[in-house]
């Protein structure tokens, strides 16, 4: 079923993701969790974000499929959302637990878009954020997972380049 929209999009998640792993694998942890500032978040605060978000709009898209009906999507106030980023949680996590949490975000796409067919990547439910209502489930996998994943490797290039 998987048309090249498809593909390119699970190989791009892939890229994304083993792009992050490999910036962050080799630092030191009190890199990882360094901020650079108080509005800013930390590398680990990064990566764990990225591992709750991904699966989040994964799926955010096999419910709209099932239900195309039902309103879907959070903005940056959702509860659950903060707290995967709170530095209290964080601090809680383990490094190595994150990491394995985002090696599997490849698959985890995989077998989320690759059921999908091209009729369903255009298939528009209503959004809790008013800035993605009347967007396609292809909005969903171009900006929220393959751009929101690569706009977070960029963060964290920001912050590695203020070590210095």
């Amino acid at each position: 079923m998987a048309g090249e929209f498809h593909q390119q999009a699970i190989q791009d998640v892939k890229a994304a993701i083993e792009e992050m792993l490999n910036t962050v694998k080799e630092l030191p942890e009190d890199t990882i969790r360094w901020k650079p500032s108080e509005e800013e978040w930390s590398i680990m605060q990064v990566v764990a974000h990225v591992a709750e978000a991904i699966p989040f709009w994964l799926g955010e898209i096999r419910q709209i499929i099932q239900s195309p009906e039902d309103v879907w999507g959070r903005d940056h106030t959702n509860k659950i959302r903060l707290k995967a980023v709170d530095a209290k949680t964080v601090d809680s996590l383990s490094v190595d637990k994150v990491f394995e949490d985002l090696k599997k975000i490849p698959t985890q796409t995989e077998e989320t878009l690759s059921t999908l067919t091209d009729e369903q990547f255009q298939i528009i439910a209503p959004s809790r954020n008013p800035n993605f209502d009347g967007k396609p489930v292809r909005f969903i996998v171009d900006k929220l997972i393959v751009g929101h994943i690569q706009g977070h490797n960029g963060q964290i290039q920001r912050n590695l380049s203020k070590l210095k």
